[in-house]
């Protein structure tokens, strides 16, 4: 009797061990690394390094910092169209932050473009945007008086508020898009106030956006269908939009607050 006893009682304590809650941690904790392996990661690997810094992978692969969270060293307005007074550094980031005139107009700021053009390039950086805010990040713009504005040459990544602005409700005018060209896919911008994490890399007219560790939008620049895609957008009525093969980097000012930081590029 007393052996019936004690093995049931240590049958129990095998039980117990089985169902302890170490054993659910670990199972837990397995499913969720095999999940984590299966998510998408940027083309270039960083470790953690301090805002407006460059990793020593980094360095070793010849990319360079374009602000260096103190000054605006390198950036002008463009066309010097206004004193980019309305443009910002506040903690490391440089941020738009428009004077309204009295008719509801925004003065002192304009869209702030790189001293230096680019043609096949990799850039990185962060940017997050005030609630129902709108922005962009230009590429290949070719600046001159003849142009009376960025975008009559230049591409756009779009920046954008997808839950508040108006711009969301229209196909290739949400955040990641190739603005008014090409809709991005997956979305996966973070709402209002977030950062996000930005890498574009254009190489012999082959451009990809990545958007927060994924790709969300590639096409072809220059060819045929390049030239029917724009043919079909807003941008038909300047002739000389999305031809130039170098150009400025740029970001824009849509009117509303945002900020960048962490601006990096590489020259392929």
């Amino acid at each position: 009797m007393h052996m019936k006893i004690y093995i049931l009682a240590l049958s129990l304590a095998i039980l117990t061990g089985c169902n302890s809650p170490e054993s659910e941690s670990s199972a837990k904790t397995d499913s969720s690394d095999s999940t984590a392996n299966k998510t998408e990661s940027m083309p270039v690997s960083d470790t953690d390094t301090t805002d407006n810094s460059l990793t020593a992978a980094e360095q070793g692969e010849g990319f360079k910092l374009l602000f260096d969270g103190k000054t605006k060293d390198g950036f002008h307005i463009y066309n010097n169209a206004a004193d980019g007074s309305a443009w910002k550094i506040v903690d490391g980031t440089i941020h738009l932050d428009p004077k309204e005139t009295n008719d509801g107009q925004t003065t002192g700021g304009g869209d702030m473009l790189t001293t230096d053009e680019y043609g096949n390039f990799h850039l990185k950086l962060d940017w997050r945007v005030d609630n129902a805010g709108n922005s962009g990040i230009l590429q290949y713009v070719k600046e001159d008086k003849k142009y009376e504005r960025s975008y009559h040459t230049g591409l756009e990544m779009q920046v954008l508020d997808n839950a508040k602005h108006p711009d969301a409700k229209i196909i290739k005018h949400r955040a990641g898009d190739l603005y008014d060209l090409v809709s991005s896919s997956p979305e996966t911008v973070k709402p209002a106030l977030q950062w996000n994490h930005v890498e574009i890399i254009s190489k012999d007219g082959n451009l990809e956006y990545f958007l927060n560790g994924t790709k969300v939008m590639s096409t072809t620049l220059w060819d045929e269908n390049w030239k029917k895609m724009v043919a079909k957008s807003k941008f038909k009525k300047w002739s000389d939009f999305g031809t130039f093969k170098t150009g400025r980097i740029g970001l824009q000012d849509h009117g509303n607050k945002v900020w960048y930081k962490n601006i990096k590029i590489k020259a392929l």
